[in-house]
């Protein structure tokens, strides 16, 4: 598991997205690929706070700023950021979320508050998943982690 903070933790949430945000500009020069205004700020709006956001969610948002209206603005925008490893699409609610290890090759593990909807990213230890592959001569090529339960907040809330 990550040492990183997480949502479910006290962080500087502005230096949380500086450093996102940094991390995509250096990566996109480094591989000679354009972070172009929409796709920027797609990502700023995912990095905005950590809950998952579907498509839609983020398409409402270009179309009030005037970034465009149409369905394929956003997917497109979303897909890029998923190739470029600075998103992450969680399957279990059809959502996407800004990575929290943006350039690192990892294999996250998503833990999705039931209650609150915030997502918490972790490295995912996927040791056991990779005998079992192999014992079974399948080639893990990705892992992605999704796990629901309550947040420190909403425990807290429900022990109240």
């Amino acid at each position: 598991m990550s040492k990183d903070p997480t949502p479910f933790a006290r962080h500087d949430h502005a230096n949380c997205i500086s450093a996102a945000l940094a991390a995509a500009d250096a990566a996109c020069a480094a591989r000679k690929v354009k972070l172009s205004p929409v796709r920027r700020r797609v990502l700023e709006i995912l990095l905005e706070s950590h809950a998952a956001l579907g498509a839609y969610d983020v398409l409402a948002r270009l179309d009030a700023e005037g970034l465009g209206s149409k369905p394929p603005v956003a997917y497109r925008a979303l897909s890029f950021l998923v190739d470029q490893g600075f998103v992450h699409r969680i399957e279990r609610l059809n959502a996407f979320i800004a990575c929290a290890h943006p350039g690192a090759t990892h294999d996250p593990a998503f833990m999705i508050c039931r209650k609150c909807g915030t997502v918490a990213e972790a490295q995912a230890s996927s040791r056991s998943l990779a005998r079992a592959a192999a014992a079974n001569g399948f080639q893990l090529e990705q892992t992605v982690i999704e796990a629901e339960g309550l947040c420190p907040a909403c425990q807290s809330s429900a022990a109240a």
